[in-house]
C-alpha cells in the first residue's frame, strides 16, 4: 500500500470529492488509475482509498494525500503520465495496510494568501490611496495579529461552520506580510467546513477596523451568532501540509520539477493578466485630463 503527496490548481475544479457530472480533483485521479490499469473501469475507488481532506470548490493544495492499494510500479511519474497538468504527484512512500489517509493525519496546515495592503503610514511624504484597488480598506497588522491570538487556543468555532459536529479545534497559527499580502498560515488536527475561510474573513474584518477584537468574544461564545461571518473567497486557499506519525514521503525528483514548472507557468500567465486589471483599475482612478475623459 502506497501514499501519494499530490499538488493541484483547485481553479478548474468542483472541490476535491468526486461528483458526477462536474469536473473534480479526485475524478482526475481515478480517471488516471483506470488508465493505467490500477482501478477496474466498474470500480468506485481503489482498495483501502483514502485522503487526507476535501477540499472545497476552488481551494488549492500542495500535500494533499492520498493512500490506496496499489501495485509497486505505480510512481508520482506514472501517475502524472495521466494526469491534467493542473494536478500533479510528487512524493510517495510505503505505509502499513491499515494507513488511513484521513483519520491517521496528526496535524494539517492552511495558508491563505489574503490580499491586504497595509493601513497608511501617517508619513505626510507617503502618497498611497486609503484604500485598497478594490476600494477595500487597509489592513492594520496589530489588529490582525490580535485577531489571530484571540481565535488561537481551543474553541468551539460553531459560528464559523455550516457543521453542526465536530466544530470544538485547538487551533494555531501566525501572519507574514509580503508585501500587499497577509499570508494567513492556520495549524490543527483537522478543520470544520469553511473554518479557515470564515476565519480569514474574521482577522480582515478586525485588521480594517470594520469589527472591533471584542466581537470575536461574541463569536466564540455558546450563543448562536446570526448573521455568521462569511467565507473568504476560496482562491488564495492552499492546504500546505498534512502530517502523519512515522510516515517519511519519498520526493520523485523528475515528478516534482514537472509540477513546479507546470505551476510556474501558471504563476507567470496570472501574473501578466493581473496586471492588466491593475492596470486598467489605476486609469480610471486618475484625474480627467480632457473634456472628454469626464465622460
Amino acid at each position: 500500500m502506497r501514499a501519494f503527496r499530490v499538488a493541484y490548481d483547485g481553479r478548474p475544479f468542483h472541490g476535491f470529492q468526486r461528483q458526477p457530472d462536474v469536473p473534480t480533483v479526485e475524478n482526475s485521479i481515478f480517471t488516471a488509475l483506470r488508465a493505467l490499469g490500477v482501478l477496474d473501469s466498474d470500480a468506485a475507488k481503489p482498495d483501502r482509498y483514502a485522503a487526507a481532506g476535501r477540499t472545497d470548490a476552488g481551494v488549492s493544495a500542495v500535500a494533499q494525500t492520498i493512500g490506496f492499494e496499489c501495485p509497486d510500479w505505480l510512481t508520482p511519474r506514472a501517475l502524472n503520465s495521466e494526469l491534467p497538468g493542473t494536478v500533479r504527484a510528487w512524493a510517495y512512500a510505503a505505509v502499513d495496510d491499515d494507513f488511513h489517509a484521513t483519520h491517521h493525519a496528526v496535524r494539517r496546515t492552511y495558508v491563505y494568501y489574503l490580499y491586504a495592503p497595509p493601513v497608511v503610514s501617517t508619513d505626510a511624504a507617503n502618497s498611497e490611496p486609503p484604500r485598497t484597488l478594490d476600494g477595500r480598506p487597509r489592513v492594520d497588522d496589530d489588529r490582525a495579529e490580535a485577531a489571530l491570538a484571540a481565535l488561537s487556543g481551543t474553541h468551539d468555532f460553531h459560528n464559523l461552520t455550516p457543521d453542526s459536529r465536530g466544530t470544538e479545534r485547538e487551533l494555531s497559527g501566525r501572519l507574514d506580510r509580503e508585501g500587499d499580502v497577509l499570508t494567513i498560515e492556520v495549524v490543527a488536527g483537522g478543520f470544520a467546513r469553511e473554518l479557515v475561510r470564515r476565519l480569514v474573513s474574521v482577522i480582515h474584518a478586525v485588521g480594517t477596523g470594520e469589527k472591533p477584537l471584542e466581537w470575536i468574544e461574541t463569536l466564540l461564545s455558546d450563543g448562536r451568532v446570526d448573521p455568521r461571518p462569511s467565507p473568504a473567497a476560496p482562491e488564495p486557499l492552499v492546504l500546505s501540509g498534512v502530517e502523519y506519525p512515522g510516515v517519511t514521503f519519498e520526493r520523485d525528483r523528475a515528478a516534482a520539477e514537472s509540477g513546479a514548472v507546470a505551476f510556474g507557468e501558471r504563476a507567470v500567465a496570472a501574473r501578466s493578466i493581473g496586471r492588466v486589471s491593475t492596470a486598467i483599475s489605476e486609469r480610471l482612478r486618475e484625474p480627467p485630463a480632457t473634456a472628454s475623459d469626464k465622460f
